[in-house]
């Protein structure tokens, strides 16, 4: 039987931990055998969960000898993990344990090095703060998880459940799997990724800054046809200017940014209307209900359509 440690650590977000003692306790093999057994450990006698306190049946000794450890997230930002933690990790990873992160749990795993030169996932608001401290990872915030094959990483919350399916396809297959997804009321494989979930934002450009007036005025104005000629000109300045104030002010470009708006105000128009797709897709300054599609689907991981179906 296959056996898979769930590390818990101060400050662990409660759903995460038991959102894999919940699926893999449940699975069942076709002969009605569980498909695995769980060891909860934790470094202290008691950890603090945020809302409660728990004690784990396993010390770090647990993580010996398991097939998989599961690193749930922890509340960000957290104690950094002790020195004993990170030894047992790599100690497992030495051992060729499978190891997987939930949620914030990739910040735990990025510490020990393991993840280095790697593509890692995070919950999506954490991202861009784990792409900062550890550079050495290349961040996806738009994934629902990674499989890097010994190392997994999964974005935040739900994910964390299609990281499981995941795993229990990996290890006893599809039709296990499908059983263990219908008893935790999921889909086997979800459409899209994270970014169908991430509040759309735009790069901030600091308050009184130069290019102020001109974001304004590019929100108020993205059913208009706009070259970047035509933002050059309203901000009365060369395109070369105006590219280099954007990349240093917003960290991408003004027709990227414009892309970006225009995305943003289809999702909520999507959400909170019900004018067509193609309607929508010309309101917010798409040439073409190919192009809105197209655009739209890069940067959300998933069709207008389905973007409906999901939040309106």
């Amino acid at each position: 039987m296959h056996t898979i440690a769930v590390l818990a650590l101060d400050q662990v977000i409660p759903f995460d931990l038991s959102t894999p003692i919940e699926v893999f306790t449940r699975t069942r093999l076709p002969d009605g055998r569980p498909g695995y057994r769980i060891r909860v450990c934790a470094e202290q006698p008691e950890t603090d969960a945020g809302a409660f306190a728990l004690r784990a049946p396993w010390g770090l000794e647990g993580l010996e000898g398991a097939d998989t450890v599961i690193v749930p997230g922890t509340a960000v930002p957290a104690a950094p993990p002790t020195p004993a933690v990170l030894d047992a990790l790599r100690a497992a990873a030495g051992e060729g344990t499978r190891i997987a992160s939930i949620c914030t749990g990739t910040f735990t795993l990025a510490a020990t090095g393991l993840l280095d030169g790697l593509r890692v996932t995070t919950h999506w608001i954490a991202a861009g703060l784990l792409a900062a401290t550890h550079p050495e990872l290349e961040v996806d915030p738009d994934v629902l998880y990674v499989d890097n094959g010994q190392f997994l990483t999964s974005a935040g919350a739900a994910a964390g459940l299609d990281l499981c399916l995941h795993m229990i396809r990996r290890d006893y297959g599809s039709a296990v799997a499908a059983d263990a997804a219908r008893l935790s009321v999921m889909p086997l494989e979800r459409e899209g990724g994270q970014a169908q979930f991430i509040v759309p934002h735009h790069a901030p450009a600091p308050r009184g800054s130069t290019l102020e007036p001109l974001l304004v005025w590019l929100q108020g104005n993205l059913g208009s046809d706009l070259t970047l000629a035509d933002i050059a000109a309203r901000s009365g300045t060369s395109t070369r200017t105006l590219m280099r104030r954007f990349r240093e002010q917003t960290g991408t470009t003004p027709l990227q940014w414009l892309h970006r708006a225009r995305v943003r105000q289809a999702q909520h128009l999507l959400e909170t209307t019900r004018h067509s797709v193609e309607r929508i897709g010309s309101q917010v300054g798409f040439g073409s209900p190919t192009a809105f599609r197209d655009r739209f689907k890069k940067t959300v991981g998933v069709s207008p359509q389905t973007y409906r179906r999901t939040f309106s």
